[in-house]
């Protein structure tokens, strides 16, 4: 008689599966969750080495913080910096200058060199370059200058359109968007490792060109691939004159908050490629202030905008040269300080 074969049909029968068998089954769950965990890292590394912080060189040295990078998604930290007081130590620093310059990404470019550091190193006076790059007038700065809380005794007005009822796309979104903080809190934990990282492997880091601004005084330097643009500076023609009785207004008004006197207030006009020395010139004299821009040869562009590295010294050379006895007398003593004070005190 044949040998039933139910047996083998029965469930209960069936041959259970191997230990590796069972391993494949239950690692599959596993090894997808570690297949897309090891994706979405690579993305994420990959959007921060092209896009973000990574795509720049890091150069912080052990004074100085990243105010803004090239990268896509990462762009500016300067403005969330002092807005938010994430640079504690440049804030202090700004604070206690006896001498601060203001102005755009040019201001910053114009006196950012050897030659200013080393002019005021050598009189002992304290200086801070306040400049902000996409061009920020007054509506940006004052309520910056509102939370440094500054104890300048003079002041020194790149006067490029400063004078303006005008928020940039940057300001404009610390102004008025709710995440704005969570995204510059962002940017400076990121700096931390950009620094560490960057330093001990520099090519984790691209080379989108960086600018970097020195803590102690407000001073930029820049890392990276700068734009090669050059172009020769020279004065433009006189433009939206009918706004110029506004921009007068604003600059009294902005002019008399500084509480020093306004002897001890220089307006100036970095040159550029259409450099507007007369608008600059008529709000100086209609605020009764000083005016000095000296006029330079031979100064060139990197970009068609922003000085570059010889004509930046050439240029802030000069400048200091006219304007060394007014911030001297306003801001290089003891004796003038006092004086500065007391001025100050019956404006006040």
């Amino acid at each position: 008689m044949a040998r039933s074969t139910l047996q083998d049909h029965n469930p209960q029968y069936l041959r259970k599966p191997s230990a590796p068998g069972l391993w494949l089954r239950s690692a599959q769950p596993v090894v997808y969750v570690v297949v897309l965990l090891v994706v979405l890292a690579a993305a994420f590394g990959t959007k921060l080495r092209l896009r973000g912080v990574f795509a720049c060189p890091a150069s912080y040295g052990s004074t100085a913080y990243l105010s803004d990078c090239n990268g896509r998604s990462y762009g500016d930290y300067d403005h969330g910096a002092f807005w938010y007081g994430l640079e504690p130590e440049a804030q202090r620093a700004a604070s206690n200058a006896r001498v601060i310059v203001l102005g755009n990404s040019r201001t910053q470019f114009g006196f950012s060199s050897p030659v200013t550091v080393r002019w005021f190193e050598q009189r002992s006076i304290p200086f801070y370059l306040l400049g902000f790059s996409h061009y920020e007038s007054v509506t940006f700065v004052t309520p910056i200058l509102a939370k440094v809380q500054p104890h300048a005794r003079a002041y020194v007005i790149n006067a490029d359109r400063f004078f303006a009822e005008w928020l940039s796309p940057t300001s404009h979104r610390i102004f008025y968007e709710r995440d704005a903080r969570a995204r510059y809190d962002e940017k400076q934990f990121w700096q931390r490792p950009h620094k560490a990282m960057c330093s001990i492997a520099p090519l984790l880091c691209g080379r989108e060109l960086a600018v970097y601004r020195n803590v102690a005084n407000g001073t930029w330097f820049t890392s990276g691939v700068l734009p090669n643009d050059p172009s020769g500076v020279a004065d433009g023609g006189a433009s939206d004159v009918e706004r110029w009785p506004r921009y007068i207004e604003l600059a009294r008004e902005f002019v008399d908050q500084l509480k020093v006197d306004r002897q001890c207030v220089v307006l100036t006009i970095v040159p550029t490629k259409d450099t507007k020395r007369v608008e600059a010139q008529a709000i100086a004299d209609a605020l009764g202030v000083s005016f000095i821009a000296p006029r330079v040869e031979g100064l060139t562009t990197f970009d068609g905008s922003h000085l570059d590295v010889k004509s930046a010294a050439l240029w802030s050379a000069a400048f200091l040269d006219a304007a060394g006895p007014v911030l001297q007398r306003c801001a290089g003593s003891d004796a003038a300080a006092d004086a500065s004070s007391g001025a100050r005190a019956n404006q006040e």
